[in-house]
């Protein structure tokens, strides 16, 4: 007996069957900005931008994702789409976080092609142009990688350098190195994005997931010069675990082997013994080993619930099923106009 396919699998069918094959007409671009207490860098954003995109000739909405800031960023993006019908504005309920917050942008955007950038130029739009060609081209993806991270710590870099490796090792989904939020995706490639439900975002796992024709433009990423950047080592490390934990089961396969190995160095371990009374005769074994085997048990025992636990805290997450966002008000005029997701 077969079952039918849902309407939401049957939407991403047809999106999957029928892309638009004519890239050389003009096109409208999205570009979708996350902020969160930004309110310096909206005006030198849009100073930068604005220009870039003109010269392309292209229809344009930038589409700002107001994420909870405490500051004065709401204000000046009201400025900003009085002044300019172009820029749009979402404003979360709270803060939802950066991943949540692109989420709600690519759900939002109306556009033919969609650009996720930070509104600290650290992404460059001069790339904005050459983006547009690539996809011109024939590719649903086009990537910008960062090939000088010299303005991060001697910390950051290998700390990054290492998390690719480890992810890329353990997941079968390959993550591109040095790539991160900066890039292109057609309207196909983002309407199968929204068709994934999951609560625990690790966006660029998810853009790899998804694969389409991909391709790749290198850049060197300038320093910040407005503002201060809210990550911080911890949330990094938050970050890192949830893409380690949301695209690879085999941090929970590694305790099986664990186990394995423990019980097989025990029963070594209990015929030495046996062995050694059947031959020597008894003897008290010493308190101090005794006392560190048990420990390390105790720790191997802590260490593999603790795995298990985020599992399972992910899965009470997924299970309850609450909106990934919350829209408190849309300014400006959208197609789009869900409160909720």
């Amino acid at each position: 007996m077969t079952s039918s396919p849902s309407d939401q699998q049957k939407t991403f069918v047809q999106t999957v069957k029928g892309p638009d094959m004519n890239r050389s007409r003009t096109i409208t671009l999205s570009l979708v900005v996350p902020v969160f207490n930004e309110e310096d860098g909206i005006a030198p954003f849009l100073e930068a931008v604005l220009p870039i995109v003109e010269a392309t000739g292209q229809a344009c909405e930038i589409l700002f994702i107001n994420d909870g800031s405490r500051d004065n960023t709401l204000m000046a993006l009201r400025a900003a789409s009085a002044k300019d019908g172009r820029v749009k504005v979402i404003d979360l309920s709270r803060n939802f976080g950066k991943e949540a917050a692109l989420s709600a942008g690519l759900d939002f955007a109306s556009g033919d092609v969609m650009i996720p950038m930070d509104v600290d130029l650290q992404d460059p739009p001069e790339l904005i142009p050459d983006f547009i060609a690539k996809w011109r081209e024939g590719f649903d993806v086009v990537n910008g990688v960062r090939v000088d991270r010299s303005q991060d710590t001697t910390v950051k870099r290998n700390s990054a350098g290492l998390f690719y490796w480890l992810f890329n090792k353990l997941s079968p989904t390959h993550l591109p190195n040095n790539v991160g939020d900066y890039r292109l995706l057609d309207r196909q490639v983002v309407e199968a994005i929204k068709v994934m439900p999951e609560r625990n975002r690790f966006l660029k796992g998810i853009f790899a997931w998804v694969g389409f024709r991909t391709t790749e433009i290198p850049f060197a990423r300038p320093e910040r010069t407005v503002g201060t950047t809210s990550w911080n080592y911890w949330k990094l490390w938050n970050f890192a675990l949830d893409g380690m934990l949301g695209y690879s089961t085999v941090p929970l396969r590694v305790w099986t082997y664990t186990g394995f190995v423990l019980a097989l160095i025990s029963f070594l371990y209990g015929a030495f013994i046996i062995a050694k009374t059947l031959l020597f005769g008894a003897d008290v074994p010493g308190y101090p080993s005794l006392v560190t085997i048990v420990l390390f048990l105790s720790g191997v025992q802590m260490i593999s619930l603790g795995v298990i636990g985020e599992y399972v805290s992910r899965i009470f997450i997924e299970v309850k099923e609450r909106p990934l966002y919350l829209v408190r008000e849309v300014i400006a005029t959208l197609d789009h106009q869900d409160g909720s997701k």
